[in-house]
C-alpha cells in the first residue's frame, strides 16, 4: 500500500497543478473568446467547459489526496474507473491539439493513479464491508 500511498499522492500533486495553472489561464481564454466572431453562445460555453476541467482536476486532486492519506476511503474498483478521466482527457488533447504538456502531464496522471489503484482492495471500502456472520 506505500506505493499507492505515493501514486495517489503524486497525482494529487500533479492534478492540483494542472487546474491550477488551467485555470490561471482563463484570462487568456476569456481575451480569445472576445476578440473571436463565435456567437455569445458558444463563447460562454468555451468559457464554462474551461473551468469546468480545471474544477474537476481539482476534485480529482482531493480524491487522490484524500485516498492517498487514507486508502480504504475508496476502493481500487472505483479509482480505476476515477483514473480514466484524465486518461480520456488526454486522449482528447492529442486528438485535437496533438503534442502537449497538459496532455502529457495527465497521461502521467492517469498511469500513476492506474498502478495505484490495483494495488487497492477490489471490493467496497472496508468501511461498508458487513461483518462476518450478518
Amino acid at each position: 500500500m506505500r506505493w499507492s500511498r505515493l501514486l495517489f499522492g503524486l497525482s494529487a500533486a500533479l492534478l492540483l497543478l494542472g487546474g491550477w495553472s488551467h485555470a490561471a489561464a482563463y484570462q487568456k481564454v476569456v481575451a480569445a473568446v472576445a476578440g473571436s466572431n463565435l456567437p455569445a453562445y458558444f463563447g460562454n460555453a468555451l468559457k464554462a467547459l474551461w473551468l469546468m476541467d480545471s474544477s474537476g482536476m481539482f476534485v480529482l486532486a482531493a480524491t487522490c489526496g484524500l485516498v492517498g492519506i487514507r486508502p480504504r476511503a475508496a476502493s481500487g474498483s472505483v479509482m480505476l474507473l476515477l483514473a480514466l478521466i484524465p486518461a480520456a482527457t488526454a486522449t482528447l488533447l492529442y486528438l485535437f491539439i496533438g503534442r502537449f504538456l497538459g496532455a502529457h502531464l495527465l497521461l502521467v496522471t492517469s498511469v500513476a493513479m492506474l498502478v495505484a489503484a490495483a494495488c487497492l482492495p477490489a471490493g467496497a471500502p472496508s468501511s461498508t464491508r458487513a461483518s462476518p456472520g450478518r
